[in-house]
């Protein structure tokens, strides 16, 4: 931690410091707005300079592409690359992990040569899943870190801002650059008591969910704080803060405790651990914060540990939560389907070394008096480093001896990854899962599969039970587990690849002819005149994620290639108008774009609230940009979205008045004007046909630059030039 800036941002502001304002000043050359003026909070921009950068295989592939237009022989802050996300699971770990070196050769050897060339760690398929790896080897408590996937804040579990952030927001601090973000609300949640029994980490997030919802914590920081802090692990800790992602918050963060220490030492950072017990004062809010919170955070939240049940949300939204008892109760009344199809556990929500001891203590259990799981049992570990440890300790044998089947340490049915062969596409059905994401075809793509998402341990017990509509604690004994391994981690590296001193002699080379990875070509700049008469392509009804904009699954393959997964675009967005999802009344919306653009008409989207809200795939942006959307006017934004296009010159607008979506027909021409005036602050007049509406942005004054030279990367390398 900077004391110094810590002193000035107590300075800047007049008053004590939040543990998050503590980290955030920490990483500042200046405590000020972009502008050298005071910071405001959700109103005002700041630059900040984070210790390093993590990326996952498919979103690496872009962030990559977009490095290698930026002119630097290597990265200018420790980064990695790891691969876990384009392993499918189907046939269980060895063979899965076999097919996916085969079938993702090229983008794998791609990845390793760049990480080599450009001074990045590369992590192998099956070392890992990339929250796991980096809890295991680089968060570090005071840390700033940004990653290409929207569940990096599980680095909170050990005291650090961890940002989830889109490839090109991780290329300007890969390049030196700043990285530019609203000056972040903070929620303060006061945790007290402690949990018992089948209560979990997990249940704390599930609860949170229900008050925050899907967009409550946006352009807000979470700050946990309070004595029941220090009863939770630190990959518990983790557990919460990445599963944040979904309430839309910029990150969540744990003060530093004992718990950080002894995980810090177990997986052999003694001295990190050293450092941070030696400036604990600095890595928690100031007293006067902990002792009239009201008067600091923006909202104060308090659950109480001893009173939390287990919590089980879905489906279909990751905030419709519910106790377990009142969860039994709508299995019956919404006439959910009963049995599950497969109870899953893992993930890199849920892998830790804690979360496998607690389902084993159950499977132990149900092992000793001849039961087994009445459903498919798919266990993911989250590194190979845990995947050693509990095959030393035993609880890999006790999972399997209740029937279950062991994946690779990857992502895989979380993120879409899973090749299911009991079901129909469009047969309704259920599964359960210790995931933290459950939009319609997230984990199977099947629409009508219902995912609910519980701890570990309940979803264990519902492997035996079978059945939804009952307590599927009744008759097992409490869950037992250790935070810790009692003889330390089995640390396995094997997967591990440092980038040699000097890569500059290598080659990255991608073929004319590839199928899965094409060179970016620059967007075209603003071409300085208002958007006159644009067909609205999309006009989205309801929740429109980012998996509806760009689905994951087979897509996956594509996601170095912007022309080909350009096909996918806008592809499980439902209109308002057909109420179809992936067409309009003029057809499939990706062919639809392609026609739009091969004509030269630009053409915008109409969304809902929270538009654009789940992962933090930049594709999403990438996509409707590269066919020649405009402009795409919401009722309201998710944060990484809007960020991301912004970053690819794409205009996002909110409506002033939010019933002006209504207004807004299936063949009304939209025209946005005044644009040579746009500023920060200022609204924009748009038309509905000849009928003026007002609309409002957040552009700073940087991004405004970024819009009108199409886009972040250009107005880079334009002022290099």
């Amino acid at each position: 931690m900077n004391f110094e800036k810590i002193a000035e941002g107590r300075k800047h502001f007049g008053r004590p410091l939040t543990l998050t304002e503590k980290i955030l000043v920490s990483h500042m050359k200046e405590v000020c707005d972009e502008n050298g003026k005071k910071l405001v909070r959700k109103r005002t921009y700041a630059n900040f300079y984070p210790d390093r950068v993590s990326m996952q295989d498919a979103t690496a592939q872009m962030a990559i592409l977009q490095f290698m237009t930026a002119g630097k022989n290597t990265v200018q802050v420790p980064s990695s690359i790891h691969c876990d996300h384009l392993i499918q699971a189907q046939k269980g770990a060895a063979l899965d992990l076999k097919a996916a070196l085969k079938s993702n050769f090229e983008v794998y050897e791609f990845l390793k040569t760049a990480s080599q060339k450009y001074g990045i760690d590369f992590w192998k398929p099956g070392s890992g899943i990339i929250h796991q790896v980096v809890l295991e080897n680089y968060a570090f408590p005071g840390g700033m870190m940004l990653g290409t996937d929207s569940h990096t804040p599980n680095g909170g579990g050990l005291g650090m801002l961890a940002i989830g952030v889109g490839g090109a927001d991780a290329v300007d601090v890969m390049t030196g650059q700043a990285f530019n973000l609203v000056w972040p609300g903070i929620i303060g949640v006061k945790l007290t008591g402690k949990m018992s029994g089948w209560t979990s980490s997990k249940d704390v997030i599930l609860k949170l969910m229900g008050i925050l919802t899907v967009k409550g914590g946006t352009n807000h920081i979470v700050e946990f704080f309070g004595d029941g802090c220090e009863s939770i692990s630190a990959t518990g800790k983790g557990t919460i803060c990445n599963m944040g992602a979904e309430h839309g918050s910029t990150t969540s963060v744990f003060p530093y405790d004992s718990a950080m220490g002894d995980y810090l030492k177990a997986t052999e950072r003694e001295a990190v651990a050293a450092k941070a017990e030696a400036e604990q004062e600095h890595l928690q809010a100031d007293p006067e914060v902990l002792k009239n919170p009201e008067q600091f955070y923006d909202r104060v939240i308090h659950i109480d540990l001893d009173k939390l049940e287990p919590h089980i949300v879905g489906p279909h939204s990751p905030d419709l939560s519910r106790s377990l008892s009142e969860f039994i109760e709508a299995v019956k009344t919404e006439n959910y389907p009963n049995i599950p199809k497969a109870a899953l556990i893992g993930s890199c929500t849920n892998s830790s070394y804690e979360d496998i001891d607690r389902s084993a203590s159950i499977a132990r259990e149900a092992v000793k008096k001849s039961a087994k799981a009445k459903v498919p049992f798919l266990i993911t570990p989250g590194s190979e480093t845990v995947h050693a440890t509990i095959q030393r300790d035993g609880q890999l044998k006790e999972l399997e001896a209740m029937g279950g089947v062991v994946l690779a340490n990857a992502c895989g049915p979380c993120i879409g990854q899973w090749k299911r062969r009991d079901i129909q596409k469009g047969q309704t059905n259920s599964i359960i899962s210790s995931y933290n994401r459950n939009f319609p075809g997230r984990n199977d793509g099947n629409a009508a599969t219902l995912s609910f998402l519980a701890s570990p341990e309940i979803v264990t017990a519902y492997a035996l039970s079978g059945k939804l509509d009952t307590d599927p604690t009744v008759g097992l004994a409490e869950p037992m587990g250790e935070q810790l391994p009692q003889k330390g981690f089995k640390v396995d590296c094997a997967g591990f690849m440092a980038p040699p001193k000097n890569g500059s002699s290598l080659a990255v080379d991608i073929p004319d002819d590839s199928e899965r990875l094409a060179f970016l070509k620059p967007f075209p700049a603003w071409s300085g005149k208002d958007f006159d008469k644009m067909p609205a392509l999309l006009k989205a009804k309801g929740k429109c994620t980012t998996d509806h904009i760009s689905p994951a699954g087979p897509w996956l393959k594509f996601r170095g290639h912007l022309d080909k997964i350009a096909d996918n675009t806008y592809s499980g967005a439902v209109s308002a108008f057909t109420g179809e999802a992936g067409k309009g009344y003029l057809g499939a919306f990706p062919e639809q774009a392609r026609r739009y653009k091969e004509a030269g008409q630009d053409w915008c989207v109409i969304g809902d609230e929270n538009f654009g809200e789940g992962s933090s795939r930049e594709h999403a942006a990438m996509q409707p940009r590269h066919l020649g959307c405009k402009v795409i006017i919401t009722r309201s934004f998710a944060r990484i979205h809007e960020s991301n296009l912004k970053k690819h010159g794409v205009l996002p607008l909110t409506f002033v008045n939010p019933e002006d979506y209504e207004k807004i027909g299936e063949k009304d021409l939209i025209s946005v004007t005044g644009l040579e005036n746009l500023a920060p602050g200022k609204e924009v007049q748009v038309f509905i046909n000849d009928r003026a509406i007002q609309c409002k942005h957040t552009l700073s004054a940087d991004q405004i630059n970024w819009f009108k030279a199409g886009s972040a990367l250009n107005h880079v390398a334009g002022k290099t030039k």
